[in-house]
């Protein structure tokens, strides 16, 4: 499987941005997937988690509320908006497939990530 991030950038706090990941090398609908982020503090914080269908999401607690994550399953897309953005949310923010249908499960693979900076 092979996923890639983008939509990453520079911007003030309290803005929005979407991130998209894309995934390829397997039937789209068969990946649940996640979003999480890479800070020089911490290597895996989990961000976000869709299941294949896109009926459940969780969310990390520093982001519920502020943070929605989607699926495009006819495009093969998955989303991050992100609003309200804070100068804690900067990060390298990458998606991820889990290896089993739930929030919790190990991820098994990993996209290359996009920089997301807030500035205050």
């Amino acid at each position: 499987v092979q996923l890639q991030a983008s939509g990453g950038g520079l911007v003030q706090a309290g803005d929005s941005l979407r991130l998209s990941c894309t995934a390829s090398g397997r039937t789209f609908t068969t990946l649940a997937l996640g979003w999480f982020r890479r800070t020089p503090e911490k290597e895996h914080d989990f961000v976000a988690h869709i299941t294949r269908s896109g009926e459940t999401t969780n969310y990390s607690d520093s982001v519920k509320g502020r943070f929605i994550i989607s699926r495009d399953n006819a495009e093969n897309m998955l989303y991050l908006q992100m609003a309200s953005l804070k100068p804690e949310d900067t990060a390298v923010y990458y998606c991820a497939k889990s290896l089993r249908n739930y929030w919790s499960a190990p991820m098994d693979y990993w996209g290359k990530g996009t920089q997301v900076t807030v500035s205050s």
